[in-house]
């Protein structure tokens, strides 16, 4: 499914993989996604979308979004707005779907192989404009999840689906194991 010579970008749609990821019960290494995915083909871009709390003190996604910054992802990010739903809950909003679509098609004169990591079924339409421009597009995201995570659509359109679950022992982080061991100190 993937050339050797061919010139890759990635696109992640960084909420849409993490609750893909999720919903399969692991979490990806994402220096071991870039180094898989360079083994592929020769890998251009990384680019990773995600909207930041931009009031908060601490983001839980923050330290993620500076260790990508600093390993070879191209960031792009921009403020979550943050609202009351008519029911009195904060809901928070922070979709990345333009600024991902704008950078693929800017990319595509310049790469073989798109990868979106994204089910999200909003991309159909951009999967299709890339291949008119002569782009092959891989799409990553998960069926095995309930209810799946990638719209039937997208997967339709996409020169290739990639099982998330299926990439889990190449790309996911070893389970961590919380317990400490129990030390045993003999009497004296």
């Amino acid at each position: 499914m993937f050339y050797r010579d061919e010139r890759l970008a990635l696109f992640i749609d960084g909420s849409n993989l993490y609750a893909a990821a999720k919903s399969l019960s692991f979490d990806i290494d994402y220096k071991l996604l870039r180094q898989e995915f360079m083994q592929r083909g020769k890998l251009l871009r990384a680019f990773y979308y995600t909207a930041l709390l931009e009031n908060e003190e601490y983001s839980p996604i923050r330290p993620l979004v500076d260790w990508l910054h600093y390993n070879g992802f191209t960031m792009v990010t921009k403020p979550a707005k943050e609202f009351t739903d008519s029911q009195g809950r904060r809901k928070i909003k922070g979709n990345m779907d333009i600024e991902l679509t704008v950078d693929a098609m800017e990319m595509a004169d310049h790469v073989d192989h798109i990868v979106l990591f994204s089910g999200d079924g909003d991309f159909r339409r951009l999967v299709e404009a890339l291949q008119r421009k002569g782009c092959r597009v891989s799409v990553v995201s998960t069926i095995r999840s309930q209810p799946p995570m990638i719209a039937d659509d997208l997967r339709r359109q996409a020169d290739n689906f990639i099982e998330l679950d299926e990439l889990r022992e190449v790309i996911g982080r070893p389970p961590r194991d919380d317990r400490a061991p129990q030390r045993q100190e003999a009497e004296v």
